[in-house]
This record gives structure tokens, sequence and C-alpha cells, in this order.
């Protein structure tokens, strides 16, 4: 057994409050054999051996979705809430910048099923639609309200697809390096299914080298120290989160019924608040043209030397320029 193998953890069926908000028992029926007098409780505090306090010095819970287990973080104050999403990779990613926000926002972020420390999942259940029940799901038991999606990659396409109906619920948008529509032109298309092939899924899930090009400075390992770049690695050890990205890519770049929920979104909420965060050498299809396109009223924020990752180059920044944003224009327009 390694530092990532997690037992089964339940508990008594109980309702925890943390800083004046509720945490509500499991009630999927799918695993409640009466919905009506027995909920299954499914709610833990997971730490791994190689992600300790020093790493990820938040609360780790959990829920059922389906058949598998999600884990997220739910920290900071009783102020806005900022939902932060990727899909594909996991959710260390956002450490830093969590860290500089939560003194004046409640800062929330999961792994979906089949990545970080999530529950891995089958080949039929990577894909694009189960990211976004998952996120859908997340968003419906903590009942969050006023939500702020920070979204990333392909964090965008299922964030945007999971909230459609529940719209009434997301207040402004965060885009970082990230698109909401059917990908389009020569360019992204062919990534997207270049990095989709299963020529690249096995050779990166025999090889590592997603885990470690990924954790590199042109990655998300520019200001990390050796421990975090570590266990960064070791959130996609095995050979099924490996694949996972992949497949995403796969599914993006096809799946339609995600492509039309996705972009209903983002034309219910043109009228919401939009920023996005690209890194200067990072926007590689030329998605920041297409927001202004979409939106009338953009406020666009570059990292300089940013690239993939422009939260990791620069989380001060981000961070700054997301609480100036959003104490100007989000909390204004509510």
């Amino acid at each position: 057994m390694d530092g990532w193998d997690r037992p089964s953890v339940t508990s008594d069926v109980s309702v925890t409050t943390r800083w004046g908000r509720t945490s509500l028992p499991d009630m999927n029926p799918m695993t409640s054999p009466n919905q009506e007098t027995s909920p299954v409780p499914d709610r833990a505090t997971i730490r791994p051996e190689c992600l300790p306090e020093s790493v990820w010095p938040y609360p780790l819970d959990s829920l059922r979705v389906g058949d598998h287990r999600l884990i997220f973080t739910d920290t900071g104050g009783p102020g806005p809430v900022l939902l932060f999403v990727h899909v594909g990779l996991w959710c260390l990613m956002w450490r830093d910048v969590i860290g500089r926000l939560t003194d004046r926002y409640r800062c929330i972020t999961l792994d979906v099923p089949g990545s970080g420390l999530s529950d891995r999942t089958s080949r039929q259940n990577q894909t694009l639609d189960s990211a976004a029940q998952a996120i859908g799901t997340l968003i419906d038991r903590l009942d969050l309200r006023g939500i702020t999606l920070v979204v990333h990659d392909l964090g965008g396409l299922a964030t945007f697809a999971a909230v459609r109906p529940r719209l009434s619920r997301v207040a402004a948008v965060a885009a970082v390096n990230t698109f909401g529509w059917k990908p389009r032109g020569l360019m992204l298309p062919l990534a997207l299914r270049l990095f989709g092939s299963a020529a690249m899924r096995e050779l990166d899930a025999f090889t590592g080298l997603l885990p470690l090009g990924s954790s590199s400075r042109l990655g998300v390992g520019r200001r990390w120290s050796r421990q975090t770049r570590q266990a960064w690695r070791a959130g996609l050890r095995d050979r099924s989160s490996r694949r996972l990205p992949h497949r995403l890519f796969r599914d993006a770049a096809r799946n339609k019924r995600i492509h039309e929920l996705a972009d209903a979104s983002l034309t219910e909420l043109a009228d919401r608040p939009l920023m996005t965060v690209f890194g200067k050498y990072g926007d590689y299809f030329c998605f920041q043209r297409q927001w202004r396109r979409r939106h009338t009223d953009v406020h666009s924020v570059v990292v300089p030397g940013g690239f993939h990752f422009p939260m990791c180059d620069n989380p001060d920044l981000v961070a700054a320029r997301l609480h100036e944003w959003h104490a100007a224009r989000v909390r204004e327009a509510r």
C-alpha cells in the first residue's frame, strides 16, 4: 500500500456545521435502500501520507457520486463562494491561489472521479459527462449559491455543462486558459484528437511523461518546492489517472451533448461578470479573442511570462486581480 490507497470510510448519519454553513450526508437514491428514511452518509477526512498539511493545508471531505467517492475541499470564511474546477489532472494546482483568498472567500475545489484523491473509474466513466455530473452533485449537496466559477482547461466545458440547470446559482465566471464551446477551426480539434489518441494515451500511461512534464517549471511547478512537485506526481502515479486526461481530450473533441450544454450556459451567462486569465505564452488557440467575441464586457488578465497554468506561474497576481475584479464587478452586480 502506498500513500494514496484510500480505505473505505463511513460515519453515522449526521449534519455537521462549519463556518455557519451545513454539510449534508449523502442522499443519493442509487446508494440508499430507502430514500425517505435511510440516507447513506459518506463524509470523511482523507489525508494521504504523501499529501501532508505542509503541501495541502486545507480540509479534505468526501461525498458519493453514483458508485464513486469524490474528494473535495471546502475552506475559508463565510464570504462569497469561489468554485475552482479543473478536470483531467487534480486540484493541487489551485493551492497557492486558494491560500491567498481564504481570508475573504469561501473556496471550494474538487477532484472529479478518476482523478487526484477521488476514486478511480472505469473506462466508460472517464468522460466529460461524468465530470459534469460530479460538479453538479457537489453544487447541489453543498447548496452553493452566488457562485463565481473559476475554471481551467477542460474544467470550462464540464462546469458550464454542469450548471446548465443551475444558472440561477452562478454569479460570475473567471475563465483561466479555458473555453466553453464546440471546438472549431483546425488547430484546437486537431490538438484534442492528437492528445486524445490511443497512442498518446498509452505512451503516457506507461512512461508517466504527463506527470513529469506538468510538474516542471513550464507546468504547475514553477514556484513549488521539491516536496510539492513530488506530491503532484504522486497524484498521477497510477495508469488510470494518466489515461483520464487523454480520454477527456478525445471526448472534448466529439461530445455534442456537452458542447450544446456548455454553449447554452454561456449564452445565458452573458449578462454576468466575466474575467479571463491567460499566461502571456499560454493562449495557443486564441481563446481570449473568442471570449471577447462572445461577451461584451470582459476583464482580461495576462500573466507576464505565464504558460498553461497562470495561477501557478504567478499566484499573487492572479489572486489579487481576482479579488479586485470580484469586489468591483461581481458584488456590485449583485
